[in-house]
């Protein structure tokens, strides 16, 4: 069903990401528990930006997912003080670190609608199983269809979400990554890894497609339309790969970056030969100076030390023939 607000796109900031982190390590790490939180940010084109957050104390009993508690006191007092700072940010939703939807989140989504029209849950998952998936959830609360309403009368609905991050945000995550970025490879080869992921985030598409369709043909789901259409629209998009041109074309593009990346590890590693043998050079070079300032310091303290004894000498003999005079 799709959402009755104007929001197609959630976009999740760094900020939030690391303060959802922070606030999970601190109350509920090693443990089955979860954290709750306010969302803030701004609406804009149909997009929801989320640009920053804060912690709310919260409790729910584990045996019996109806009894929860949200200080909401807390809440209203935290944004008040937000509100001072940044007064553009505004109460847009509330996020969780699930890692999936509870039966009390519509509850609690219903509390939210207090200081919000529309309040967005964003469930963001602090231990990922899949490295290919980003780690953020994002949904609406819609209401049911008139036959589905004497269970409940609002429902989720899921929203596009996306990480996203502005100029200075992007300057201080790439400052907090300085020291685990593997400085050593090249764009090409970036690029190449993030084909790869794609293709294995596609890969698990597709597997789902497929189970999803055996489900259907074999009776055990009943057949969605919509998203039998999806998959139809999906299918016309993706290439004809049984077109020989179309091979061809993507063997020689694939045979060109690899060909690109194959140079460009010869060059770093003729390079590093280059450095090496040019280090050593003037590593020698600076032994041999040193040597021969070593040798020219010891000829330098030998004359001091001749001129040294003629001058004892002479002084000696000039004092000898004093004493004869004098006699």
């Amino acid at each position: 069903m799709p959402p009755t607000s104007a929001i197609n796109n959630v976009v999740v900031h760094p900020l939030v990401l690391l303060s959802v982190v922070d606030h999970y390590n601190r109350i509920a790490k090693d443990t089955k528990k979860r954290v709750v939180g306010v969302l803030l940010g701004e609406r804009s084109k149909g997009q929801l930006d989320v640009t920053n957050s804060y912690a709310v104390p919260f409790e729910e009993d584990p045996r019996n997912p109806g009894i929860w508690f949200f200080d909401h006191n807390f809440h209203e007092n935290m944004f008040g003080m937000f509100k001072k700072v940044n007064a553009k940010e505004k109460v847009i939703g509330w996020y969780s670190t699930g890692p999936k939807i509870r039966s009390s989140d519509i509850d609690i989504n219903e509390l939210m609608r207090r200081y919000t029209n529309d309040p967005v849950l964003v469930i963001i998952d602090v231990n990922p199983q899949d490295d290919l998936e980003i780690p953020t959830s994002a949904y609406i609360s819609v209401e049911n269809n008139p036959e589905e309403q004497s269970k409940q009368e609002r429902t989720f609905s899921h929203l596009p979400s996306e990480i996203g991050a502005t100029e200075p945000e992007e300057v201080g995550v790439e400052h907090l990554l300085r020291n685990i970025r593997d400085t050593t490879m090249s764009s090409v080869t970036d690029q190449v890894q993030a084909k790869l992921s794609s293709l294995l985030s596609m890969k698990k598409r597709m597997e789902e497609i497929c189970l999803y369709l055996d489900n259907v043909v074999s009776g055990k789901i009943p057949p969605n339309h919509a998203i039998i259409y999806n998959i139809q629209d999906i299918l016309n998009l993706s290439p004809d790969m049984c077109n020989q041109s179309l091979l061809r074309s993507l063997a020689v593009t694939n045979n060109d970056n690899m060909l690109v990346i194959y140079i460009s590890s010869l060059i770093r590693s003729i390079l590093a030969l280059h450095d090496l043998i040019t280090n050593k050079l003037q590593n020698k070079k600076w032994e041999f100076d040193e040597e021969k300032a070593e040798e020219k310091r010891k000829d330098d303290s030998d004359e001091k030390a001749v001129d040294k004894a003629d001058k004892e000498r002479k002084e000696k003999g000039k004092a000898a023939k004093e004493e004869e005079k004098s006699k």
